[in-house]
């Protein structure tokens, strides 16, 4: 059929797949286990504090939007890019809070840890997330070429 009317495929041109993922996770998948790790680490310092402080879950107050906006980019696909700079916006949040650790003196190695974890954890989504946001860019540029 491709003959027919002279068009031929540009096979130089790489093809895209629609799908970006990042540590072999798409980007919903990451958010929803990002949160998971920040819920769960919450809530096992919030056990392991001596005092069971609520701020020991403050982990888990960013990892709970994290998860729920991940869970929702995946139901509701027409909404996935609105969800995606949402979760953005908590991993933002959980890396300037997790910044807190170089102010931080006497603190007790629960609250050190507390605060790396939201560090590495918001760092790594958030290069995934801006990968993903530069690779839907240039996937939207290749359609229209």
């Amino acid at each position: 059929m491709i003959d027919n009317y002279n068009i031929k495929p540009n096979l130089s041109r790489k093809c895209m797949s629609n799908e970006f993922k990042f540590l072999g996770l798409t980007i919903p998948k990451l958010a929803i286990l990002s949160g998971s790790i920040l819920i769960l680490w919450g809530v096992i310092s919030f056990f392991a504090s001596d005092s069971g402080s609520m701020t020991a879950l403050i982990p888990s107050f960013f990892g709970v939007p994290l998860a729920i906006l991940g869970f929702l980019s995946i139901r509701n696909e027409s909404n996935k890019h609105h969800y995606m700079h949402a979760s953005m916006i908590f991993a933002l949040i959980s890396v300037l809070g997790g910044l807190r650790i170089f102010q931080l003196e006497d603190a007790s190695n629960l609250t050190l840890a507390s605060h790396l974890i939201l560090l590495v954890v918001g760092i790594i989504f958030m290069v995934g997330g801006i990968l993903s946001f530069r690779y839907a860019r240039k996937l939207r540029e290749s359609l229209v070429e």
